[in-house]
Formats: structure tokens, C-alpha cells, sequence
């Protein structure tokens, strides 16, 4: 998303978001769910009290209450693995927590908000792949590069100004998205948990501000679940879809990190060999081979 010159967004504040995560992770646990006795007396605020995750992590009261208030200087690896156990935190959570904590050095934040470049072996690949609906998508959830199957299935990326080449912003602004995913509210969580993971990495990244921004104003269901904090990777799934051509499709969702290419990630969906849905992507196939609208990209560069 392109900030505003007149308002450039203030970065994401690293410290806040350690100490809301820290806050929203303590509070959905409870005593009997770390094995702390409870005696039934009515509790202010949901969850763990901080002097009990303190307990658990084996650190005091006071050094747990300074890392929630976002003052994490100098603390140690041993010490966020205890708490990071004491949370049961997930390998998402862990990760993520661990880039709130001990943010990258400014030079190395400034590099990871540098433009996303897509190699042009890896459109060649897509391009290639003229069964399944497959793209790119970089940081931030911009869509980078796509292949015309993924034009076919998911909307012509093309057709769209660059700023909207996003999927967090496809999925919360445009309305088709309500018809074509079955499960969008799942489909929009992962997005906003992918962002989130974003916010941590690349606090300083002024287009990732104006992206939360806008949906955070715009979209009530993004405010509510920007707010939880929630963090998760997303892996293989079945994806139901109702396409407005072809009518309802069962495929699978694949999302694979690219080695070579940071912060970089080929997703694609692909469906069960003589089943309805793959003879339905063969009849997508064969609309979008003489329809002109669902190109590829060739712009091989993104902001």
C-alpha cells in the first residue's frame, strides 16, 4: 500500500506489540490449565495473574512485569523460552514473540522493507504450471507474480491497481471474496495472523502501517482480529470454494516458503485427480485459454 506523502503512518511500535501479545496470550490461559490449583475466587481480569506466569516461567513479578510493559532490553533466550512455556506458545507464537523481544538492528529492518522482486525463473515457473491455480506472495501479503489458472480461480491480479495486489486487502475490501471462500472468516483470520507475523519482522514498514490502517478503519472483522494478536503458520488444507464459472471446487492449499527467495512464499491449489473439482479446474482451464483478461504477470518488480 502507498502511504500517504501528506501522512506517512507512524511505524509499528515493537514494544506495544510485545506487551498486547504478552497480555492476550496470559489471558486465555487459566490456573487449572498449567496445573495451578484455583479456588474459585472471581478474578479481575481474565486469565493467568502476572505473578502467576512469573511462577511458572521462574522468573519474579517485577521482571515479568517490565518484559509486559514492552521493556524487553538485554533479555536472554533461556529466559523467553521459559516464558514462551509457560504460555504454550506454539512454534508460530514462539517465533513471533522472539522478533518482538529482540527486534532486528534498524539496517537490518530497513533491508527487509527494500522492493520485492520476483526472479523471472520463478514466473517462468508459474507460467508453466497451466493446470493449477498458483502465485507469489511477498510481504505484507502482496500478491508478486501469478500464473492465469490463479486469475481463473481467485480474480484477475492484473485488472487491479498495484496498491490493491494484496491479499489481506482482496479479502477484507472486496466483496467477492465473501461468495467465493465458504469459510472466509477462516481464510481472513490466517490473512490477518500472516500480518501480524509481518507487524513483527518488519516494524518500521511504512506500507504495511498504511495496509493495517486502512483495513483497521474500513473493516470491523479485521479491528476485532487485529486486536486478539493471534499468530499461526498456515499449512496444507482443503480449501471450498464457489467459483461464479464453474460452481463449487474442493482443492488443496499448499503454502511453501522459497529458500532462495526471502520472505517469499509460492501458494497453490490443486485438486484430486478425477475428481468433480479437477474436471471443474479442466473446464477453467479451458475458459480462461481464450479469455485475454486473465494474463500473467509481467511486471516482475513490486514496492
Amino acid at each position: 500500500m502507498s502511504p500517504d506523502p501528506q501522512h506517512v503512518p507512524a511505524p509499528i511500535d515493537p514494544r506495544n506489540e510485545l506487551s498486547e501479545f504478552l497480555r492476550t496470550r496470559r489471558a486465555r490461559l487459566q490456573p487449572e490449565d498449567v496445573g495451578l490449583p484455583y479456588f474459585g475466587v472471581r478474578r479481575r481480569v481474565p486469565g493467568l495473574r502476572r505473578e502467576e506466569l512469573a511462577q511458572l516461567a521462574g522468573v519474579s513479578v517485577a521482571y515479568y512485569t517490565r518484559l509486559e510493559q514492552g521493556n524487553a532490553h538485554n533479555v536472554s533466550a533461556a529466559v523467553l523460552e521459559a516464558i514462551a512455556d509457560a504460555l504454550r506458545l506454539n512454534r508460530a507464537e514462539r517465533e513471533h514473540l522472539e522478533h518482538l523481544a529482540k527486534p532486528a538492528p534498524r539496517r537490518g529492518r530497513t533491508a527487509a522493507v527494500r522492493p520485492q522482486r520476483v526472479r523471472p525463473q520463478l514466473q517462468h515457473l508459474l507460467d508453466a504450471m497451466d493446470s493449477v491455480p498458483a502465485y507469489v506472495l511477498g510481504r505484507r501479503c502482496d500478491v508478486l507474480a501469478w500464473n492465469r489458472m490463479a486469475c481463473a480461480l481467485l480474480g484477475d491480479f492484473g485488472a487491479r491497481p498495484p496498491e490493491q495486489r494484496n491479499m489481506a486487502w482482496i479479502i477484507f475490501m472486496d466483496p467477492a471474496s465473501h461468495e467465493l471462500y465458504d469459510d472466509w472468516e477462516g481464510k481472513a483470520q490466517d490473512v490477518v495472523a500472516g500480518l501480524r507475523m509481518d507487524a513483527g519482522r518488519s516494524p518500521d514498514d511504512p506500507r504495511l502501517a498504511a495496509l493495517i490502517g486502512e483495513l483497521s478503519v474500513k473493516s470491523p472483522e479485521f479491528r476485532q482480529w487485529w486486536a486478539a494478536h493471534d499468530v499461526r503458520s498456515t499449512g496444507p488444507c482443503a480449501k471450498e470454494l464457489h467459483h461464479p464459472v464453474v460452481g463449487r471446487l474442493s482443492l488443496a492449499f499448499e503454502s511453501l516458503m522459497l529458500p532462495a527467495d526471502a520472505d517469499q512464499m509460492l501458494v497453490t491449489y490443486a485438486a484430486e485427480p478425477g475428481s468433480p473439482s479437477a474436471e471443474a479446474l479442466r473446464l477453467l482451464a479451458s475458459w480462461t485459454a481464450t479469455d485475454t483478461g486473465a494474463a500473467p504477470n509481467r511486471d516482475l518488480s513490486a514496492t
